[in-house]
């Protein structure tokens, strides 16, 4: 019984031995927007291929998901849609937390339709007033006599933010209008997609790498003035859509150790073929 005993600790021994000099795959935490999870998750696979003792576990939930768990220290990288916000960079200070911002990609918020809906182009001020529930029939803006229906994200993405305060605000934190009651809250990009598959009323915004041939992206103008662009990697990338954003990762501090390596590969010039490869636009 003694040598059973004996044995089992000695496998015991030399299991922790085997796994603490290298045999365990260290766990990377990734969370926060969805809109960046898809292009998240495909570094990773790439970056496991090629480092596979090292794991990574990539989760949405929006950009206050990510944000909040850097603040909390439950994720090694937070991936946002947005700017951390002022109030978000104090708490994360006064709970011993520096965040440090890496720009990893570039977006354009892509605004799409039903493909029966004819109306193909429209103004930033026109979105604003659709999405603070000023404009309410298509027939307004050369549509069908149809009550529009407006689709967003929820309040703790990231894009919601972003669309929040350079479109329905103008641009303007000051300006006092906001998202419209009517306007229908989802829980995520691909549920805004499907959506407006089957709702030839219905109107949404999501990341350029989620726009597919099943619904139709709207070409913008800023004021009517300038020309009516339809969102691609080019025009985001040479500035010329009107709603493009940078894509972020933020880490507690300059990062180290696996997970600077990690986002070297991001950075690289393989990481960023990704982007192109996900419909995203790459940082340079």
């Amino acid at each position: 019984m003694h040598k059973k005993i004996f044995a089992l600790v000695l496998f015991v021994i030399f299991s922790i031995a085997i796994f603490g000099c290298g045999g365990a795959r260290k766990a990377i935490q990734i969370k926060g927007s969805d809109t960046m999870v898809n292009l998240t998750q495909a570094w990773a696979e790439a970056f496991m291929k090629i480092n596979p003792t090292v794991s990574l576990a990539v989760t949405g939930g929006g950009s206050g998901t990510g944000i909040a768990a850097l603040i909390s220290n439950s994720t090694d990288i937070a991936q946002c849609s947005r700017d951390m916000e002022k109030k978000e960079l104090g708490m994360a200070r006064n709970k011993g937390v520096n965040p440090f911002q890496i720009h990893v990609a570039n977006d354009g918020i892509t605004l799409i339709v039903n493909k029966l809906n004819p109306v193909n182009r429209l103004t930033i001020e026109q979105l604003s007033d659709i999405f603070s529930g000023k404009l309410r029939n298509w027939k307004e803006i050369g549509g069908p006599n149809k009550d529009i229906v407006a689709l967003s994200r929820e309040r703790n993405s990231g894009t919601h933010v972003f669309f929040l305060e350079h479109v329905v605000k103008l641009g303007d934190k000051k300006n006092s209008r906001e998202f419209s009651p009517s306007v229908l809250m989802m829980p995520s990009s691909q549920a805004i997609v499907e959506e407006i598959i089957g709702n030839s009323s219905a109107i949404g915004y999501v990341g350029l790498g989620y726009l597919t041939d099943r619904e139709k992206a709207v070409a913008i103008s800023r004021d009517g003035r300038y020309p009516y662009v339809l969102p691609s990697i080019k025009t985001v990338l040479n500035k010329q859509y009107p709603i493009s954003r940078a894509l972020y990762f933020y880490t507690n501090g300059e990062p180290t150790g696996e997970v600077k390596s990690f986002i070297d590969y991001v950075l690289s010039k393989p990481g960023q073929a990704i982007v192109l490869k996900m419909d995203f636009v790459p940082i340079k």
